[in-house]
């Protein structure tokens, strides 16, 4: 039984981890998107200051996340990034840069090419993650031993393009939602503007994604059109076009914090249908959470030492955004 247990618990922790990073660093992302589109230094400024003191501590979840994946699924590990070098390369390149940028504006005299950079590399990170994430959901070739016997361009699919543009929409709904409550005056009624925007784009990316997965995919049309989960997976777009809903609503009478609240929801409820679809699977569907799971010995003491630090990191977490409430209203210190 502790065999099948724990590694549920596993599936179900990193699940946690990676929607705990794309809803913290998912904005970040969005905001160093929409700095691409700003008019002047004097915008970039605010939207920077706006990230100064969380951006870091947000990535912490990524890095977490891919410790757990080695210690927990060694197997699935191992085989996720050598059939996804190319776009995990673009992520964490366009991670540096961005990072990079974002310390070295504040000392440069001409900050246009820091500027940029911040930019690029934020729309490299979005752009990696949903390449790789597409990647995994469209699946990967693996022998009889579940290593990696594909191509080095199997990621390269239609699929795959979806779900990219569609998550890069996604952060800028969730920067934009994020600058709602850190801005004030035209700049704010700004990203109104682009939240609505970024709002449908991410719902037709979705409808898109929820229409050609059991059209392309016979396992994922096996699954979903079978009782009980047909009956479970018909209540999440019915809960996600409430969710859009809400959220223009909210936009509509220009209120600061539900939008990013619903938007924070609609992240949460795509996840969990994510998770329900891909069970049990690590890499659909070739490798389940059972066969890639490390020894229980393994995973018990990887739940004592992890299950400590991540209310801490929570509680880090929630005190910084505490401290660090509260409007921008210069960008000056960058």
């Amino acid at each position: 039984m502790i065999e099948y247990f724990l590694p549920q618990i596993w599936f179900f922790i990193l699940g946690l981890f990676l929607f705990l990073y794309v809803t913290l660093d998912g904005f970040d992302l969005g905001v160093g998107i929409l700095s691409l589109t700003s008019s002047d230094d004097e915008r970039r400024g605010v939207l920077m200051t706006s990230l100064s003191n969380v951006w870091d501590a947000n990535e912490t979840w990524l890095v977490l996340m891919g410790g757990a994946l080695f210690g927990a699924f060694p197997l699935a590990y191992g085989t996720i990034l050598t059939a996804l070098y190319f776009p995990i390369f673009i992520m964490i390149f366009g991670l540096i840069f961005r990072a990079v940028a974002f310390e070295f504006r504040e000392h440069s005299r001409n900050k246009f090419l820091w500027n940029f950079a911040f930019g690029a590399g934020s729309l490299m990170a979005a752009t990696g993650q949903g390449l790789s994430l597409g990647g995994v959901l469209h699946g990967i070739n693996v022998d009889s031993n579940g290593h990696f016997i594909g191509t080095t361009w199997d990621w390269v699919n239609l699929q795959s393009l979806l779900v990219t543009l569609t998550l890069i929409q996604g952060y800028v709904l969730s920067g934009s939602t994020y600058l709602i409550m850190k801005t004030s005056g035209e700049l704010q009624l700004t990203h109104y503007r682009t939240a609505k925007i970024a709002a449908a784009t991410t719902l037709i990316g979705a409808v898109l994604i929820t229409i050609s997965t059991p059209l392309l995919y016979a396992t994922a049309r096996a699954r979903l059109f079978q009782a009980p989960q047909i009956y479970i997976f018909a209540l999440i777009p019915i809960l996600g076009v409430l969710l859009i809903w809400l959220l223009f609503q909210s936009l509509n009478r220009k209120q600061e914090r539900a939008p990013f609240v619903w938007t924070i929801l609609i992240f949460l409820l795509t996840f969990s249908g994510l998770g329900l679809i891909v069970f049990p699977y690590i890499i659909p569907t070739s490798i389940t959470i059972y066969r890639a799971a490390s020894s229980p010995s393994s995973l018990v003491f990887m739940l004592v030492f992890i299950g400590f630090l991540i209310p801490i990191m929570l509680f880090y977490n929630v005190y910084q955004y505490f401290v660090f409430r509260g409007k921008v209203t210069s960008g000056e210190h960058y």
